[in-house]
């Protein structure tokens, strides 16, 4: 299936007479420097604008005399702290529908804990759980819907669910004959490096779709062209609009833009989380702490049976880059929205804190296989791996298997290049930015 696509932008643009003429030599000199130097200021002091900005600010059109059903949660909001769906109401809009990703509208809910339908109780809406009884709006939750709009802050790793959320929503619009519109946010840990493995489609689940890499640097504006124009063929047509940010550059972390940091679920509290993210979670599916319970979600690992200085001394000089590892012992606690029941919860725990030194060549997939590979090998005994989640974390069997059979990581990378190559082919006809 071929589609146009749909991304409503605007360019600005501006001339004036050049000082040439007016301003021989020294002071012609002077001036441009100081017009530069000002430019340069205006440049990295200004403010990215998201896509629920631009909407409500140019392209309102979109939504007028239409009944719109809004995917949400706690940071679909403008940057002076508005709710999207207040402001829309505001402003007339007919939103008739809330529907709910993982972790809830407020984001409140503990990650894996089902979601169910309610009652908005500031607006009156009904609240559609996507993360309960059906990932997957139907045709009941639509039926009062003409146009489903998507606003959902990302984190950057394939496995973190919105990405699916937005994929079967984009589904169930094009089979009931609605308009999709994604506004869209950044990618909060660049949108340049890509690392991991790329998921075999085999291992296709709902933290992991599409063969994309662990760590795509992509936005789910632009994920959302490309799972239209490269993985919805066969199907009904969709009509996607995606609404692009002003003033974001792939290179911008998500503390270059400006915006202040709402937490996307209960344990991705700082981007510092969000950066290590994506090779600390492999943890979920062993028996170590990713760190849940704990002040510091997915940077604090271990385990009981873990000795933390001689886990850091060892990953110290392991040669990763870009991070440093520190001895710390920790308690999770059981806690109604992080973590309702951690992993060796009540339990001190040995291990390690994972600190950032240099993000800029800091590889968190490879540092959270070489973690894994350290401990497996330094506690034969003790540590466990639950291999059906793990491989679809890691979207290909071969990264498990490659560790127990002590396949050294760097080699495993090798192996994992040719596809990321292919990826970054397919990758480049959907960037927006």
């Amino acid at each position: 299936m071929t589609e146009s696509r749909c991304v409503l932008s605007e360019s600005f643009g501006s001339s004036s007479p050049s000082p040439r003429s007016q301003f021989p030599g020294l002071l012609r000199f002077s001036l441009i420097s100081f017009l530069l130097l000002c430019f340069t200021a205006c440049v990295f002091t200004e403010r990215v604008r998201v896509g629920a900005e631009a909407l409500i600010e140019k392209h309102l059109y979109l939504l007028k005399n239409r009944r719109v059903g809004i995917i949400c949660n706690q940071t679909s909001v403008l940057p002076g702290g508005a709710h999207l769906v207040d402001t829309l109401i505001r402003l007339g809009v007919d939103v008739t529908a809330l529907l709910s990703p993982e972790h809830g509208i407020r984001g409140t809910k503990p990650a894996g804990e089902k979601i169910e339908d309610g009652i908005d109780p500031k607006t009156g809406l009904p609240i559609y759980s996507l993360y309960g009884r059906n990932r997957k709006p139907t045709r009941e939750m639509l039926k009062n819907v003409d146009v489903l709009v998507f606003d959902l802050q990302d984190v950057g790793a394939r496995f973190y669910t919105y990405t699916s959320t937005m994929a079967l929503g984009m589904e169930a619009a094009a089979e009931n004959g609605k308009q999709f519109i994604v506004l869209d946010r950044p990618n909060p840990i660049n949108g340049i490096d890509i690392e991991g493995p790329v998921l075999d489609t085999v291992l296709r689940s709902f933290v992991g779709m599409f063969p994309i890499p662990v760590r795509h640097g992509m936005t789910l504006g632009e994920l959302a062209e490309m799972i239209r124009g490269e993985w919805m063929d066969g199907r009904e047509p969709l009509d996607l609009v995606v609404i692009p940010m002003e003033g974001w550059q792939r290179s911008m972390w998500y503390d270059e833009t400006g915006l202040p940091w709402v937490s996307p679920s209960p344990n991705m509290t700082t981007l510092a989380t969000a950066i290590v993210y994506p090779g600390t979670c492999f943890f979920e599916a062993t028996n170590v702490s990713e760190g849940r319970g704990t002040e510091h979600p997915f940077e604090y690992i271990g385990a009981p049976w873990i000795d933390g200085d001689s886990l850091s001394m060892r990953l110290n000089n392991s040669g990763l880059a870009g991070v440093r590892f520190e001895s710390v012992q920790f308690t999770p606690k059981s806690e109604s929205a992080a973590a309702t029941n951690p992993k060796w919860a009540g339990i001190r725990c040995g291990g390690v804190l994972v600190h950032i030194v240099n993000r800029g060549n800091f590889h968190p997939v490879e540092t959270g296989l070489t973690m894994l590979d350290v401990i497996m090998k330094s506690y034969p005994s003790q540590f466990k791996i639950q291999k059906d989640l793990f491989d679809r974390l890691a979207g290909e069997r071969d990264v498990r298997e490659s560790l127990v059979s002590g396949v050294m990581v760097s080699k495993l990378s090798d192996i994992q290049n040719g596809k990321l190559q292919v990826f970054k082919r397919i990758r480049s006809k959907y960037l927006l930015y």
